[in-house]
């Protein structure tokens, strides 16, 4: 057996250059920063340039590779393009793609927003995926073999799965209606994708996270947090570790051989839920 088995080289991505969008904040942040520890070049991008300084020099602090920031709003083509075309003037390839950015909308169920509470939430959830993949899949599949392939990581959620659109993660009488049908159409566009880039020596998963603290549980665990930590069989919520641990794994030798994944990261909370 000509491969190295040990966890070292299993799980190495020194040297990786990674681009996370959403990555200033929340699981985005996570996974970036799990990327920088471990020597990769990482790239994070989002809309708030104050959010983008902030998270990159808290990356710093632990960071064996380099982590730089690029301003950026995905919510249409326009912007995909824009991000880009400035990722291509830093670098020459892209090792992984971590398609992170995501909204929801919270409102009632006979007056929910049509701009606001679908369009623009089909648009950065689902349409961004697609955008800036076929963007930088001349970048993914340059240099790229059958032992060592690219990677993109698109982040999904339990909700994708789980049908419950009214509760603590919205106000009263309001519920996400749009934000679980998103999800579910990121399942099946990483299928569509990773039969599309497979030949290419590209692989293409999903991360279903359970609740994890970050910017769009926020209001949710405010509300009631103890609440949500106490229906959590393993007694707590996701962890940096849990998701950076997750990503690294699909990007590293370890998760090579694996494509068209939905992997669920929630402490088996949706085997409890229930209205």
């Amino acid at each position: 057996m000509s491969q190295d088995l040990a966890i070292p080289s299993l799980f190495d991505v020194k040297g990786k250059i990674v681009l996370v969008t959403g990555g200033s904040v929340g699981i985005g942040k996570m996974i970036a920063t799990g990327f920088a520890r471990n020597g990769a070049t990482v790239y994070i991008a989002a809309r708030k340039e104050s959010q983008l300084k902030e998270a990159v020099e808290d990356i710093k602090k632990v960071a064996a590779g380099k982590i730089d920031y690029i301003v950026a709003n995905v919510g249409s083509k326009a912007g995909c393009d824009a991000l880009i075309s400035e990722f291509k003037k830093r670098e020459a390839k892209l090792h992984v793609l971590v398609n992170n950015s995501g909204i929801t909308w919270g409102g009632s169920y006979h007056d929910f927003p049509e701009e606001k509470g679908w369009d623009n939430v089909f648009a950065v959830n689902v349409k961004s995926i697609f955008y800036m993949t076929a963007g930088l899949t001349d970048y993914l599949t340059k240099d790229s073999t059958p032992t060592d392939p690219a990677r993109v990581i698109n982040i999904s959620s339990t909700a994708a799965v789980i049908p419950h659109s009214e509760g603590e993660l919205s106000a009263e009488g309001n519920g996400t209606w749009s934000y679980q049908p998103s999800k579910a159409a990121v399942n099946h566009l990483t299928s569509q994708l990773a039969v599309k880039l497979a030949l290419n020596f590209v692989t293409v998963n999903a991360i279903l996270p359970g609740v994890y603290p970050s910017k769009m549980t926020a209001f949710g665990l405010r509300k009631s947090g103890d609440k949500m930590v106490a229906r959590q069989p393993m007694g707590r919520l996701g962890a940096p570790s849990d998701m950076a641990g997750l990503a690294l794994f699909l990007a590293s030798p370890a998760g090579a051989h694996i494509t068209a994944a939905h992997i669920i990261t929630d402490g088996g909370a949706r085997l409890f839920s229930k209205l």
